[in-house]
């Protein structure tokens, strides 16, 4: 047998694979854990329908005015908090990659006092503050009443954004040490400042570390500011409260809190994609070299 006769069988065996129809892989798992999830919710649904709600309730609080008032004084604690433990977070950050062990020590131990009791342990010992010390200040200059001072705001504010600002600072301290040394080293060499190189070199790069963490803390801040309900501030979770100590529908105001909360973490979920895709231009996502 020639090559001139087995040449145009595989040309056109070559013809019949290029034309055969691909038939996707059944998944098997994808469709029965799809069954299973429609069945959970279809049971969830049908729960909330028949369950003792007053949908009426939940439509009629849902924009009131106490409700409105807790929403913007929870986003305002979530701002103040999150500010105090930002600033805090990146302060401990440079003492703890410092050269200097005493204030290596001081970001240490503040990290462990700080990350290591709960949050809202924290909150209530502020706000029991004048408990240990009666009043503030500089004895026969000026002194005021820590009881004054300490409103359930300050409490909260110093409760939540002490206890962020240790979280931070591990969040901060691992971005500016996933820069390579060696481009430190090279800023120097060229002339570069201290601030002109974090500015123009080392920052670019630790943001892409820092951000989704830190978008991750800002959204688990919404959520921690409920705690703050304990020590009498008013956000949503509060006021929602005091509405059904008075009216007893509890479930109702509870849906309402949590539209709220899911609102506001949704509205922060896409803000945070941004900035995401914003620090990471000009770096290969994973999606694209796997």
């Amino acid at each position: 047998m020639t090559a001139a006769t087995i040449s145009p069988t595989r040309a056109d065996d070559k013809y019949e694979i290029a034309h055969l129809k691909l038939v996707q892989k059944r998944r098997i798992g994808r469709m029965v854990a799809a069954a299973i999830v429609l069945l959970l919710l279809a049971g969830l649904v049908r729960a909330f329908s028949v369950g003792q709600i007053e949908w009426s309730y939940v439509r009629d609080f849902l924009f009131a005015p106490a409700i409105l008032d807790g929403l913007v004084n929870t986003l305002l604690m979530t701002v103040a908090a999150m500010s105090l433990g930002i600033v805090l977070g990146v302060v401990i950050a440079m003492m703890r990659i410092s050269g200097n062990p005493v204030l290596s020590s001081i970001a240490v131990g503040y990290v462990w006092v700080f990350r290591g009791a709960p949050a809202l342990l924290q909150l209530m010992l502020w706000f029991n503050l004048a408990l240990i010390f009666p009043t503030m200040g500089i004895p026969g200059l000026f002194e005021f009443r820590t009881v004054d001072i300490m409103t359930p705001f300050v409490a909260a504010m110093l409760g939540l954004g002490i206890s962020q600002g240790a979280y931070t600072s591990e969040v901060v301290r691992s971005g500016l040490l996933s820069v390579d040394s060696g481009q430190y080293e090279a800023a120097r060499t060229i002339g570069m400042t201290q601030m002109k190189m974090l500015r123009r070199i080392v920052l670019p790069q630790a943001m892409r570390v820092m951000v989704p963490p830190i978008g991750n803390e800002v959204i688990g801040m919404v959520k921690l500011t409920s705690l703050a309900s304990v020590i009498q501030y008013s956000e949503i979770l509060h006021n929602a409260q005091i509405i059904y100590f008075a009216n007893t529908r509890v479930l109702e105001l509870l849906l309402v809190a949590s539209f709220w909360y899911l609102a506001v973490v949704s509205v922060l979920s896409v803000g945070q994609h941004y900035i995401e895709r914003y620090f990471g231009r000009g770096s290969k996502s994973i999606r694209a070299s796997m």
